[in-house]
């Protein structure tokens, strides 16, 4: 399984970007996936996850109201629409897939995921 992240660049606060994220091995709709991002010095730390399937969603109180994950299953690729954008959100963003079929505690878990996309850096900046 591969997943291969892509769109992230600099951008102005207030801006958007979408992030992709290209999956090969494994279907997006048949996986539990998230993005995760991890800025200078913090741990890696959960965005939003979309359930396999019925493709229900999850956001971290953070980014709630400002980003939307969602998936394309003619494609095999997951989302991270990120609107409003702020200096904050600067970050390395990573995709991940599941294996198995988590609970939705577990969702937020770094430790839930079994492949990791190669990370796309967001650098939010005027």
């Amino acid at each position: 399984v591969q997943l291969q992240a892509s769109g992230g660049g600099l951008v102005q606060p207030g801006g958007s970007l979408r992030l992709s994220c290209a999956a090969s091995g494994r279907a997006v709709s048949n996986s539990d996936m998230a993005w995760f991002r991890k800025a200078p010095g913090d741990e890696r730390v959960f965005v939003a996850g979309i359930r396999r399937s019925r493709g229900a969603t999850y956001n971290a109180d953070l980014v709630k109201g400002r980003f939307a994950i969602s998936r394309d299953n003619a494609k095999n690729t997951i989302y991270l629409q990120m609107n409003r954008l702020i200096p904050e959100d600067t970050a390395v963003y990573y995709c991940a897939a599941a294996t198995g079929n988590l609970i939705t505690s577990s969702m937020r878990s770094v430790g839930s995921y079994d492949y990791w996309g190669q990370g796309t850096q967001v650098t939010v900046s005027s």
